[in-house]
């Protein structure tokens, strides 16, 4: 069974290292870092986190696509999408992991 990891388990889990951590001011603190990740990937910056990955903006062209509705054939407009790229410290422990 797959977990989520939600705001309020993140800010828990900061409480649990440093109990001095009001929950407000933990939670500013994760609203603060996602905030400048999203911002580094708006102006097309990467983010890298050691251990982990890197996050990336890519351009996708327009393409043809088909409508699964209908059936009918559309052009899918030319879009920015964010590609995650996992390190490869994180991959060799997925790989000892099992489902």
């Amino acid at each position: 069974m797959s977990k989520v990891l939600t705001k309020a388990e993140l800010v828990a889990c900061l409480k649990q290292h440093d109990p001095t951590l009001s929950a407000a001011i933990t939670a500013q603190l994760i609203d603060a870092f996602f905030e400048e990740i999203m911002a580094s990937l708006e102006n097309g910056d990467c983010v890298k986190f050691s251990g982990l990955g890197n996050f990336r903006v890519r351009s996708k062209k327009a393409r043809p696509g088909r409508n699964p509705k209908t059936g009918l054939n559309t052009v899918i407009s030319q879009r920015k999408v964010v590609f995650f790229q996992v390190s490869q410290k994180l991959k060799s422990k997925l790989k000892g992991c099992a489902r």
